[in-house]
């Protein structure tokens, strides 16, 4: 059985059509990859799960792909933060054609704030522009008070972010961004996007990640104590902690064998857990 795409399920035009009318060539220096396989952008929006209780952020629309995948799949309300002046207009048909249910904000997503414009539950579905990508992920998951405003994140990154948000300990791809992300949220990849579905390709895979916000972190840490920690041990990943840590405190060899943690051991070693017990015997020290 043949399965219907979006542009059947919604009557707009083909995204190449609405492209080649409003000039959309995708520009490099605003990290865009517009993805035009409808039946892909879909799959993008089920993976969120159901979507029909919830607010959905979107950052980078472009000329609307995914946008429209949301709305088709039932999204009570989408907010979409787009900075490329040049793809509202195609937006805004797309708001014609789905009324009081998408809502459209010009401007940077790095300095907007958009908690305040969005009503629980949130799901944040993007294809992220790939030059600000990771740097929202992170202020994303390191908002002053947890839990977040988002319920759900289900973000596209290069297949190489990807798996440094999902690694395990004790490979390369395990760093800083492993342990934010699953210190506060359940990661799990969720599919995986090859150069030629997006336009113009780009010179990596793509991947979809799925971040579920834990109600409480792991464990118990303070996370600016935290945060040091782990980007000193990462700094000098290939060093010994005894040594990568050394100027963190006085008798960081004792700090790390009260967390459980052998001084001889490197950064991609610890678990989350681990760098949460060393961040809090070095709280207690501080204190």
């Amino acid at each position: 059985m043949k399965v219907r795409g979006v542009a059947q399920l919604d009557g707009l035009p083909p995204l190449r059509e609405v492209i080649a009318r409003h000039g959309l060539s995708a520009r490099k220096a605003l990290g865009q990859n517009f993805l035009l396989d409808l039946n892909l952008t879909a799959r993008i929006a089920r993976a969120a799960g159901d979507l029909s209780r919830a607010d959905v952020l979107e950052v980078g629309p472009g000329p609307g792909g995914l946008t429209r995948a949301l709305l088709a799949e039932g999204a009570r309300r989408v907010l979409a933060v787009e900075k490329d002046a040049r793809c509202l207009p195609a937006l805004a048909e797309i708001a014609a054609h789905y009324p009081g249910r998408l809502e459209v904000v010009e401007g940077d997503a790095l300095e907007i704030d958009v908690a305040a414009q969005l009503a629980p539950p949130v799901k944040v579905v993007a294809n992220l522009p790939y030059n600000v990508g990771t740097e929202l992920l992170v202020r994303w998951l390191s908002p002053p008070a947890w839990p977040p405003f988002w319920e759900s994140m289900t973000l596209m990154f290069q297949r190489e972010v990807a798996e440094r948000i999902v690694a395990a300990p004790g490979g390369k791809a395990y760093g800083r961004l492993a342990v934010l992300a699953q210190w506060r949220a359940r990661a799990r990849i969720v599919m995986d996007l090859p150069p030629e579905a997006f336009t113009p390709p780009p010179k990596v895979r793509s991947a979809v990640v799925h971040l579920v916000a834990r109600a409480e972190p792991l464990a118990p840490a303070d996370p600016v104590v935290l945060g040091r920690v782990v980007a000193a041990a990462f700094n000098q990943r290939r060093k010994m902690l005894r040594a990568a840590l050394r100027g963190l405190a006085p008798g960081i060899k004792e700090h790390l064998e009260a967390a459980g943690i052998a001084p001889t051991q490197r950064a991609e070693e610890v678990s989350v857990a681990g760098f949460c017990a060393l961040a809090r015997s070095l709280a207690a020290g501080e204190g």
